[in-house]
C-alpha cells in the first residue's frame, strides 16, 4: 500500500510539474515578444499622448489609443510568427504550449460571457400552415407573456396558451400537412411531440451555428455549451473586447445563401499579380500620415518572397487519366487554420485586393474531417462571385421548404435532398444552366458548407447533392449530410438565440481580480503555514507538506482538464488552503488525545488515524455533496468555483490521510517521531469540562430568536443581485471622487427609476444598477441603455469624456440578465439549498442509523441558512459594500451547508463512539464530553477556514467580498450550531432511545458477552 501510494503521489507530482510548466513557458514567451512590442512602439511613437497633444484631452485620447492598437497588433503579428518557435527544454513549440496553459477566466482576463434562449416562437410560425393565423399569434404572444415568469418550456406554454383561448379547436388543424404526415385529425400530443422534435433539431442547429460563429471573434479558448432542457446556450469569450460586435454577430438570424464560385482557372492571373502586390507591400515597413507607402523607408530583401504563397497552398488542376479532361477545385488553396487570420489581414490590403476582380468575395470553408473522424488543421478557400450591387446572393435561404439526407439505392451513394418553393425552383433552374460543370457554393454566415458541381440544369425545385460512399467510413459521410440538411433549413426553421444574460468584464477589473485573488492566495497560505507550525510544532510540517501538495495536485488536474480557472476559483483554492488542513487537524488532534492517554507515539499515530478516518470521511462527503450539487445548479464563473472545490476535497482526503501518513511512517521509522505539543496547544482547552447541554435551554432561546429574525428577513427584503431580479449592473471609474447619493439622483431624472449604485472597492468606482428597459429585447436595446447611461453620468465624468471614450475606458464591466433567466437562476437556487439539505440529511440517517442525527443536521443547517439570510437582509443598507443575493451568495450557502456538517459530524461521531464505550453514563454526560473532547478539533477546523476567508474579504477583491462575508457569517454560526444545536437535540428527540445503534437484545449469556463488547469498542 505505502509504494501504491508512493509512485500515485510521484506520478501526480510529476504531472502537475508538467502541465504547470507550459503556463510557465508561455508566460515567458509572451513576456518576450511583450517587450519587442513596447521596444516597436517607441520607435514608432515616440511621443507619449501627453507630449503630442498636451492640452486636447480628446485627441490624446484618440492617440492612446492608436498607440495601443499598434501595439496590440504588432505583439499579435510577433507570437504568430513565432507559434512554431520551440520554448520549452524539450521542444515544444509555442503554439502547442499555448493549447496546454491553464486557462483563465474572462473574469481573470476581461471578456465576455452571454447566456442564449433560443426563441421557438419563430419555429412555431414556420411550423405553422399560416403564420398569420390571429389565434395562434394571440396563443404566442401570451406565451411570451407566460416565459417571463415561468420556468416551462416556451412550446408547452403555447399549447396551454392556445387551449385556453381556444377550448373548442384542436392544435391539428394549425400545423398538419403532406410534408410532415400530421392528420387533420392527430391528437394535441401527437401535434406537441411533433413540435417538440423539430425545436430540438433546431436547438441543435443554431448550436452549430453558433458554434462556428464564435471562431470568427479571434478569441484563444471560446467555450460554447448547448443544454437542451432549458434551451439555453452559454457562450464565453475570455479576450473578446467588443461587446457590441458580439451581441450583433450572435443574435443574428442564419443567413444561407447560394453563391456562383471562381475557380483558379478564371483567376490564375489575378494570383500571380496579388501576390507580387503583396511582396512589394510588405517590402515597406512604414506609412505616411495619410496611409500610403513612404518611399524612403524600403526594404528591398522582403520584395519576391512570394509570401501568399507560403501562407495559401493554391490547389492545381487535376486531370482524369482516363479522359485526359482537366478539372478545378472549387475551392483555390488551403490554408493552416492558424493562417487564416494573417490571409485575411492579406487579401484585405488595397493593393492585393485591387489585383482581384471587382466582385470577388473571399469566404472559406468548414472544417473538414480525415478518414478517422480527426478535423483537419487546414480550411479550404473559396472565391465567391458576388451579385454587383446588392448584399443578397442570387438565391437565399427563404427559398429552400426541406432539406433531408438520404441514400442513392444504385450507387449506395450518400446524399442530400432539398425542396425549394415556386420562385427559389425558378432561381434555381436559371442559376444551374448557367453553371452546368461548375460549382455551386453553399455559404451559411458566410462559411462555405458545401460547393457540388451541377451535372445539368434543375428544374422543379428539387435537387440532390451527392456526398460520396464514404466506403469505411460512411457514417462519417452520413453525419456530415445531415449537418448540412439541418444547415439548408435554416432558411426554414427560424429559431434565432435571444441574449438573455451577459457579462462584460474589462481588462481592468480582471487584473484586479487576479491581483487581489493571488494576494489572498499568498497570505492564507503563509498564515496557515505558520498557524500549523505554532500549534502543532514539528508535526504541523506534515500538515504544511500535505496542503503544497493538494494546491499543487489541484492546480496541476485543473490545468489537465482544461478546466478554466475563474476568480470564485481562486476563491476555491482559498478554501481549499482552509480545508485541506483539517483533515490533519482532525487526525492530529486524536493523536495528541492517544498521547494525553499514555500512548507510546507508534501506537498514538496507529489509532489516530484509524479513529479519524470516519469522521474525516463522513465530514469531506458531505462537503463533496453539496459541491457537486453547486456544480449541476451552477453557472458561468460560479462552475469553476465548484469544479476547483471538488478537486481540492477529492485530493485532501489524498493527500492528508494517504500522503501525511506516508511521511510519518517514513520518519517514525527512523526511529524518530513528530512532536504534535507545543507549550500553547497544550494550555488551550486541557480538561475543558464545560456543561453544554445544562445550557441547551439559553441556546434555544437563542435559536428561537435566530429563527424569527430569520423569518423576518424575507419580510424585511433582500437586495437581489441582478442574476435574481433582472437588470443590468455597470462598473464605472470615474478617475475622482464622486458623491453616490449625487449620482443616484442624476441617474434617477434620466432613467425615470431610481437605481441600485453602491462603491466599488473605492468612492471613484460605482457599481450601479438597474431595471430600465430590462423587459426590452433587441440588438439596438443594450447600445440604447448604455448611450443613456453615458448621458445621466456626463456631468460627473472628467471633461470632454466623449461616448466612445466611456465605453472603452471609463466602463470597466457590465452585467445583464433578463427576467426570463432571472426567474430560472432563483429556481435552480432554491431547488440547490433544498437538495444539498436532504441528500446530507439522508447521508446522516444512513451513515449513523438514527433518524434524530438527521433532524439535528437539518434544524442547525436551517438555523445557519437563517443567520446567514438575517445579516444579508438586516445590513444590506448599513455596510459599505453590496450584500446582494445572488449566485456567489448561494454558492457561499452552499459551502456553508457542507462545512457546517464537519463539525457536527465530528461531535456525532465522537458521541456515537462514546456511546459504545461509557456504559452506564447518562446521555447528558456522554455528550458534554464529546462535545469537550473534539472542542480542540472544532475551533482549530473553523479557525483555519475563517482565518483564510478573513484574507479573501481583506483582500481578495470586490468580485467575491460577498461570498466571502457570507462564508464568514457562516463559519461562525456553523460551529456554533453544531455545539449548541445539532447536540443537544439527541437529548430533547426520542429521549429514551439510546444515543448509539440500539442494544442486542437480552440473552442468558449476555453478562458473559459484555466485557467482549467493551474489548472490542
Amino acid at each position: 500500500m505505502r509504494a501504491l501510494v508512493s509512485i500515485f503521489a510521484g506520478l501526480l507530482i510529476l504531472i502537475s510539474l508538467y502541465q504547470l510548466s507550459f503556463t510557465w513557458f508561455v508566460n515567458q514567451h509572451e513576456k518576450e515578444m511583450g517587450k519587442k512590442a513596447d521596444a516597436y512602439v517607441k520607435r514608432t511613437y515616440p511621443l507619449t499622448p501627453a507630449q503630442k497633444y498636451p492640452t486636447n484631452t480628446e485627441a490624446r485620447a484618440l492617440y492612446k489609443d492608436t498607440v495601443d492598437n499598434a501595439r496590440d497588433a504588432f505583439l499579435d503579428s510577433l507570437l504568430t510568427a513565432s507559434r512554431d518557435k520551440k520554448i520549452t527544454w524539450w521542444g515544444q513549440s509555442y503554439q502547442k504550449a499555448k493549447e496546454s496553459e491553464l486557462l483563465l477566466g474572462l473574469d481573470l482576463q476581461g471578456g465576455i460571457n452571454v447566456t442564449m434562449d433560443i426563441a421557438l416562437d419563430g419555429l412555431i410560425k414556420g411550423l405553422a400552415n399560416n403564420p398569420k393565423d390571429p389565434q395562434l399569434l394571440k396563443a404566442i404572444a401570451e406565451a411570451q407573456r407566460r416565459k417571463l415568469t415561468s420556468d416551462q418550456n416556451f412550446i408547452d406554454l403555447f399549447a396551454n396558451a392556445y387551449r385556453e383561448q381556444n377550448s373548442a379547436n384542436k392544435l391539428a388543424p394549425l400545423f398538419a400537412n403532406a410534408n410532415n404526415k400530421l392528420s387533420a385529425t392527430a391528437s394535441d400530443n401527437r401535434v406537441l411531440d411533433y413540435i417538440h422534435e423539430q425545436a430540438n433539431a433546431a436547438m441543435k442547429q443554431t448550436f452549430q451555428v453558433l458554434r462556428k460563429r464564435i471562431d470568427k471573434f479571434g478569441v484563444a479558448q471560446p467555450n460554447i455549451s448547448l443544454d437542451e432542457n432549458k434551451g439555453i446556450i452559454t457562450v464565453e469569450l475570455a479576450g473578446a473586447s467588443d461587446p457590441e460586435r458580439v451581441r450583433k454577430y450572435l443574435q443574428s438570424t442564419a443567413n444561407l445563401q447560394f453563391w456562383e464560385v471562381y475557380t483558379l482557372e478564371e483567376l490564375s492571373s489575378s494570383v500571380m499579380n496579388a501576390s507580387k502586390a503583396l511582396d512589394d507591400y510588405l517590402s515597406y515597413t512604414k506609412l505616411d500620415s495619410t496611409g500610403a507607402i513612404d518611399s524612403t523607408q524600403k526594404d528591398t530583401s522582403a520584395a519576391s518572397r512570394n509570401i501568399l504563397a507560403s501562407k495559401i497552398k493554391f490547389i492545381p488542376p487535376q486531370q482524369d487519366p482516363n479522359t485526359g479532361k482537366v478539372s478545378y477545385s472549387p475551392s483555390i488553396g488551403l490554408a493552416l487554420l492558424a493562417d487564416t487570420g494573417t490571409v485575411n489581414r492579406y487579401l484585405s490590403i488595397p493593393a492585393v485586393r485591387n489585383s482581384f476582380p471587382a466582385n470577388v468575395k473571399f469566404l472559406w470553408g468548414k472544417q473538414d474531417r480525415d478518414d478517422d473522424g480527426k478535423l483537419s488543421n487546414f480550411l479550404r478557400l473559396y472565391a465567391i462571385k458576388t451579385v454587383p450591387g446588392r448584399d443578397r446572393a442570387e438565391l437565399e435561404g427563404d427559398a429552400i421548404v426541406d432539406a433531408r439526407q438520404e441514400f442513392d439505392q444504385v450507387t449506395n451513394e450518400v446524399a442530400v435532398a432539398m425542396e425549394m418553393n415556386a420562385s427559389g425552383a425558378k432561381n434555381w433552374a436559371r442559376m444551374t444552366e448557367k453553371n452546368v460543370g461548375k460549382p455551386i457554393a453553399i455559404v451559411l454566415d458566410d462559411i462555405v458548407y458545401s460547393a457540388p458541381n451541377v451535372i445539368q440544369k434543375i428544374e422543379g425545385g428539387n435537387s440532390r447533392i451527392t456526398m460520396g460512399s464514404g466506403g469505411k467510413n460512411q457514417q462519417l459521410v452520413i453525419e456530415e449530410a445531415n449537418d448540412l440538411a439541418n444547415i439548408l433549413k435554416a432558411g426554414k426553421l427560424e429559431a434565432p438565440a435571444i441574449i438573455v444574460q451577459e457579462q462584460v468584464v474589462g481588462p481592468t477589473l480582471g487584473e484586479q481580480a487576479v491581483n487581489g485573488g493571488i494576494m489572498a492566495f499568498a497570505i492564507s497560505f503563509i498564515v496557515i503555514f505558520i498557524l500549523m507550525l505554532v500549534y502543532y510544532n514539528t508535526a504541523g510540517i506534515v500538515a504544511n507538506i500535505a496542503l503544497i501538495l493538494n494546491l499543487l495536485f489541484t492546480i496541476g488536474v485543473l490545468s489537465a482538464l482544461n478546466a478554466t480557472l475563474t476568480a470564485p476559483g481562486i476563491a476555491g483554492l482559498v478554501l481549499t488552503i482552509g480545508m485541506a488542513v483539517d483533515t490533519n487537524v482532525i487526525i492530529f488532534e486524536r493523536i495528541k488525545e492517544e498521547l494525553s492517554k499514555g500512548s507510546n507515539y507508534a501506537q498514538a499515530v496507529k489509532t489516530g488515524y484509524l479513529r479519524s478516518l470516519p469522521p474525516v470521511l463522513d465530514a469531506h462527503i458531505t462537503t463533496l455533496l453539496t459541491a457537486i450539487i453547486l456544480f449541476i445548479y451552477g453557472l458561468g464563473p460560479v462552475l469553476g468555483f465548484a469544479t476547483t472545490q471538488i478537486l481540492g476535497i477529492l485530493l485532501s482526503l489524498f493527500c492528508g490521510i494517504l500522503v501525511s501518513r506516508l511521511i510519518t511512517d517514513f520518519y517514525t521509522n527512523k526511529n524518530r517521531h513528530f512532536k504534535y505539543f507545543t507549550a500553547l496547544s497544550k494550555r488551550i482547552f486541557k480538561h475543558a469540562a464545560f456543561k453544554f447541554i445544562q445550557y441547551r435551554k439559553i441556546a434555544y432561546v437563542i435559536s428561537a430568536v435566530v429563527l424569527l429574525v430569520g423569518i423576518a428577513s424575507f419580510f424585511h427584503g433582500f437586495r437581489y443581485g441582478v442574476e435574481f431580479s433582472g437588470g443590468r449592473s455597470y462598473v464605472v471609474n470615474f478617475g475622482k471622487e464622486v458623491n453616490a447619493e449625487e449620482v443616484r439622483n442624476a441617474l434617477e431624472k434620466t432613467f425615470g427609476s431610481t437605481p441600485v449604485i453602491k462603491t466599488y472597492g473605492g468612492t471613484s468606482k460605482l457599481n450601479i444598477t438597474t431595471d430600465y428597459r430590462v423587459a426590452e429585447t433587441g440588438l439596438s436595446v443594450d447600445s440604447a441603455v448604455q448611450s443613456t447611461l453615458y448621458s445621466g453620468l456626463k456631468p460627473f465624468l472628467p471633461e470632454a469624456t466623449t461616448q466612445q471614450d466611456f465605453n472603452n475606458r471609463l466602463l470597466e464591466g457590465s452585467n445583464k440578465v433578463n427576467p426570463t433567466i432571472s426567474d430560472d437562476l432563483k429556481a435552480g437556487a432554491q431547488w440547490a439549498t433544498f437538495w444539498s439539505m436532504l441528500i446530507i440529511a439522508i447521508y446522516i440517517f444512513i451513515r449513523f442509523r438514527d433518524w434524530r442525527y438527521s433532524v439535528g443536521t437539518i434544524i442547525a443547517l436551517l438555523h445557519d441558512v437563517l443567520v446567514t439570510m438575517a445579516v444579508f437582509s438586516f445590513l444590506k443598507d448599513v455596510v459599505p459594500f453590496p450584500l446582494e443575493i445572488d449566485q456567489h451568495f448561494i454558492a457561499a450557502i452552499l459551502t456553508v451547508i457542507g462545512f457546517s456538517m464537519n463539525d457536527t459530524v465530528i461531535v456525532y461521531d465522537r458521541i456515537r463512539e462514546y456511546s459504545h464505550t461509557m456504559h452506564g453514563a447518562d446521555k447528558t454526560t456522554i455528550i458534554n464530553k464529546a462535545i469537550n473532547e473534539t472542542l480542540s478539533r472544532t475551533i482549530m477546523t473553523s479557525l483555519t477556514v475563517f482565518l483564510t476567508i478573513l484574507i479573501l474579504f481583506l483582500v481578495g477583491g470586490e468580485v467575491t467580498k460577498g461570498f466571502a462575508f457570507a462564508m464568514l457569517i457562516g463559519v461562525i454560526t456553523g460551529t456554533y450550531s453544531s455545539i449548541f444545536v445539532a447536540a443537544p437535540i439527541l437529548i430533547d428527540f426520542a429521549k429514551n432511545k439510546p444515543l448509539g445503534e440500539p442494544a442486542p437484545e437480552p440473552k442468558a449469556s449476555s453478562t458473559a458477552q459484555k466485557p467482549a463488547l467493551a474489548k472490542k469498542a
